[in-house]
């Protein structure tokens, strides 16, 4: 009652009172919004790197090392048979093989119907020499500037930075995923039936709790083999314990409720009582440890590929870049492992930050003005 009359909450408003108390913790929403950009970047893929052949694999080894802003005049000479253009949305998932070879070049001059160039060279030979083209067999030059370098195969670092989203993000939600679909179905066996079946969950969760992650996500992909999939299945068969034992601790602790006894009385069935009356009273829980798994998943990720058992080269993984340039921490190319490295803690201090956020959010016994 309030000043006598009384004041109604329906339960359609949950999730709004929930969202409100979100929105005032701004590092939650920061966090939030930067892993939006992040989803919207690993979506879009090659529509906004630089560099859109697959893998951004397209190698000039004359311009490895190139710091940060370099800029250099290409010349693009038409292939014999070019490859076919893709659709817009073959091009975002997988894309485009380059229609011609750019080539780098310190300059070049018109001469007739020919164009007589300079290849590229740091520093410029002391006795240059030309190489002679018809200007039939080549576009329009273009100058291309890398904006975050390139790498030892002179590659642009950049569109191997943005490619790499893809695979955090993508083993983040796979394992996650896994990870609920096993985690929920053990943990409510145990909880709900208790008696023998949760004795065996319990030894279960244990076994496997015992078990070092790294080293059983290891074992699990030697077993599985080197690959894109398999690291993404390594995982999140290693991250389904916790979600299994928190499952299990609140569906003991609410078995006992009301409504599951009413539900029981109606004659339900332990699988309706179990997934229409019980999980969704507790997926806020889960919800919480998801964006702390989708973290862990990302940190295990990277360490699969800084040790070579992860995503297999060409294809670009934040630890396998850290692990190509490590080596050039000591000279003037140390930003070569640093920025992968800054990736992979932005990108799992929001996810930490968003789970912070939720879990102050979904908490109940807090008020909401």
């Amino acid at each position: 009652m309030l000043f006598g009359k009384t004041k109604y909450v329906s339960s359609a408003s949950l999730s709004v009172l929930a969202w409100r108390k979100f929105k005032k913790n701004k590092q939650g929403v920061w966090s939030l919004a930067f892993v939006v950009l992040t989803i919207i970047i690993a979506i879009l893929g090659y529509l906004v790197t630089p560099d859109s052949t697959p893998s951004a694999n397209d190698q000039h080894l004359e311009l490895a090392l190139k710091k940060p802003g370099f800029s250099v005049t290409m010349i693009p000479v038409k292939k014999e048979n070019p490859p076919a253009s893709s659709s817009i949305f073959t091009k975002m998932l997988w894309g485009q093989k380059n229609r011609v070879t750019f080539l780098p070049v310190n300059k070049y001059r018109i001469q007739g119907d020919s164009l007589m160039l300079e290849e590229y060279s740091d520093p410029p030979l002391s006795v240059p020499a030309e190489q002679k083209i018809l200007r039939s067999q080549t576009e329009a030059p273009v100058k291309r500037t890398f904006w975050l370098g390139t790498d030892r195969f002179g590659r642009d670092y950049l569109s191997m930075l943005l490619i790499g989203t893809r695979i955090s993000l993508s083993v983040g939600f796979i394992s996650v995923f896994i990870s609920l679909v096993i985690g929920i179905f053990i943990g409510a066996l145990g909880g709900f039936f208790r008696g023998w079946i949760d004795t065996l969950v319990v030894w279960f969760i244990n076994v496997i709790w015992s078990i070092p992650t790294l080293l059983l996500v290891i074992s699990i992909t030697f077993a599985l083999g080197k690959g894109f999939w398999q690291v993404f299945i390594a995982v999140g068969l290693t991250m389904w314990v916790e979600v299994a034992r928190v499952v299990r601790g609140q569906i003991l602790s609410i078995r006992e409720k009301e409504y599951v006894e009413a539900g029981r009385a109606l004659g339900f069935s332990n699988f309706r009582i179990i997934f229409h009356h019980i999980l969704p009273n507790i997926m806020g829980v889960v919800i919480v440890i998801s964006a702390a798994n989708f973290a862990s998943a990302i940190l295990l990720e990277a360490g699969l590929s800084f040790l070579g058992i992860g995503v297999q080269p060409p294809m670009p993984s934040w630890g396998s870049m850290i692990k190509e340039n490590y080596g050039y921490i000591v000279l003037d190319s140390a930003y070569l492992a640093i920025l992968p490295g800054i990736a992979i803690m932005l990108l799992v201090l929001a996810f930490m930050l968003i789970g912070n956020a939720l879990r102050d959010a979904l908490d109940v016994k807090t008020s909401v003005s």
